[in-house]
């Protein structure tokens, strides 16, 4: 699977190390972000207006990585024979948060073939030769 069906397309299935690669970078993103905010708020002399231009990108960087993170758990839902509406599950206040992360990052994935196509692992990488080339 390239980058561009990974991040910008909703069909398919992915594997678990799909999901936590986006978790990682997730965190470490916007971890970077916030650090950024509070040190610059820290630094300045009007604290309450310091913050203004790192905030500005995170709320940036998190509209540029609101649809690869649909995508991916979209195809993580997929990979457990759930349709991608279970993302809605998220929206359910203290638990829809703990389903996704537990359906989404610790339980395998179908194995075998399933409505949504063939397992992640049987799917070729992007410089691999497939069965019937």
């Amino acid at each position: 699977m390239n980058w561009k069906t990974l991040l910008f397309s909703f069909e398919g299935r992915v594997g678990r190390g799909a999901y936590w690669g986006l978790v990682v970078a997730s965190l470490l993103l916007f971890g970077a972000l916030g650090g950024a905010s509070v040190m610059s708020m820290l630094n300045a002399s009007d604290p309450a207006a310091a913050g203004g231009g790192t905030s500005v990108a995170m709320m940036v960087a998190g509209l540029l990585f609101l649809w690869p993170a649909l995508a991916i758990q979209a195809k993580r839902w997929h990979d457990v024979d759930k349709s991608a509406w279970w993302i809605l599950i998220n929206l359910v206040p203290a638990v829809g948060g703990l389903i996704a992360l537990v359906f989404n990052g610790f339980i395998a994935g179908t194995p075998g073939a399933n409505r949504f196509g063939p397992a992640p692992a049987a799917q070729a990488r992007p410089g691999q030769a497939t069965a019937g080339a």
